[in-house]
């Protein structure tokens, strides 16, 4: 895990100081997964980074569990955690392939712009149906490049040998929510902002 978290312990200050890139997108999300929220909604999410949506969301819920690869992206989350005053969110430093909860454990489960930065998001999937109660619902926003910059590929991946890039895998928005069915899951809603990347999946677990 360490490998892996540090690029991510690296730009975690620059990361948490960078302001949102679509504030509409990132609101209209919030507003639709909290359609699927609860008061007594037991939640993960994976991939959290700095917490921001976490903590957003933890007004709604009755605990969510955030976790991340990199320590210093979550000294970032416990600190606006401790400055706002949150009690329900719990950090946790942890990579999502050896993350241990019992089946059925969760409501919700969470992966935002995490599924394209998997080395296969496939199994990641299957473990999140697994973590899910039935009928409960995988929530994802994931950039798919390969509808419009599928040419970035060399340019990624070298920047990925010279340690200047994280691994980021190329797929399209199809691809992308066929393998969310091919999970299991019942897709009930897909989203796409205006000029945008990245698509927005609620899925259910029947």
């Amino acid at each position: 895990m360490n490998k892996k978290a540090r690029f991510w312990d690296r730009i975690a200050s620059k990361y948490f100081q960078s302001p949102i890139e679509d504030e509409a997108a990132y609101e209209h999300k919030l507003e639709l997964t909290r359609k699927k929220l609860a008061t007594d909604s037991e939640v993960l999410e994976f991939g959290c980074g700095t917490g921001g949506t976490a903590l957003r969301h933890a007004p709604y819920v009755k605990h969510i569990l955030a976790t991340d690869i990199s320590e210093k992206m979550l000294a970032f989350a416990e600190q606006q955690k401790a400055e706002q005053g949150v009690e329900n969110v719990t950090f946790q430093q942890a990579d999502f392939d050896t993350l241990t909860a019992p089946a059925g454990s969760f409501d919700v489960v969470l992966g935002m712009s995490i599924l394209h930065l998997l080395a296969d998001r496939r199994p990641a999937m299957g473990k999140v149906r697994d973590l899910l109660k039935p009928g409960g619902y995988f929530i994802s926003s994931t950039a798919c490049l390969g509808n419009k910059l599928w040419f970035m590929a060399p340019f990624l991946w070298a920047g990925r040998m010279i340690g200047r890039l994280p691994l980021v895998r190329i797929f399209t928005i199809r691809q992308l929510v066929d393998s969310v069915r091919d999970a299991g899951f019942e897709v009930e809603h897909e989203w796409v902002a205006p000029n945008g990347n990245s698509v927005f999946v609620i899925a259910r677990k029947p």
